[in-house]
């Protein structure tokens, strides 16, 4: 299994478990996570994942509810929910993951996790998503790229960055 792949089900398995015990759980993140992977790059991606979507949250959430239509994110089953948490983190912040990666690593992590029909529910959602980010301004830009260049480039997912490449960005969770 790639690396980048196994920190994405890390991730799906701790925001599950945020999910339905608290915000609370938040602080055991790190401890969780290497206790379940000893790979340091693996579990560097999966912690930069985890943190990601906890400071955007509130983001996530809209961003998710704007495009779910006749779809509460409450009422979503919670593995679905959070692939969606995941795939539009990536999407809106992970400059140096291509789109396209990160939403069939959605649909990947959906039709292994959850339903049959998961797959193609995440993929409307985070297809409608990736059409729809707005640009960001030029400092936010220019900082999701300098993390991007920073982060390791497992093979299969690295894609060239240029100083034009840009992804939104939102206040922290509350």
């Amino acid at each position: 299994m790639k690396k980048r792949t196994r920190a994405r089900e890390l991730t799906l398995q701790f925001l599950y478990q945020l999910d339905l015990r608290g915000d609370e759980l938040f602080a055991e993140s790190d401890a969780w996570l290497r206790t379940e992977e000893r790979d340091v790059e693996t579990l560097r991606f999966a912690t930069r994942l985890v943190e990601g979507v906890w400071e955007n949250w509130e983001e996530i959430e809209r961003t998710i509810q704007a495009v779910a239509q006749n779809w509460n994110i409450a009422r979503m089953a919670v593995i679905d929910r959070n692939v969606l948490r995941l795939g539009t983190y990536e999407l809106l912040h992970c400059p140096d993951i291509p789109p396209k990666v990160a939403v069939n690593e959605a649909i990947e992590l959906g039709k292994r996790f959850s339903t049959a029909n998961s797959g193609a529910f995440i993929n409307g959602i985070l297809d409608k998503i990736m059409n729809r980010k707005p640009a960001l301004k030029p400092e936010e830009a220019e900082r999701d790229v300098l993390i991007a260049r920073e982060a390791p480039q497992p093979e299969g997912e690295a894609e060239e960055l240029s100083e034009g490449d840009e992804r939104p960005e939102a206040a922290p969770r509350a």
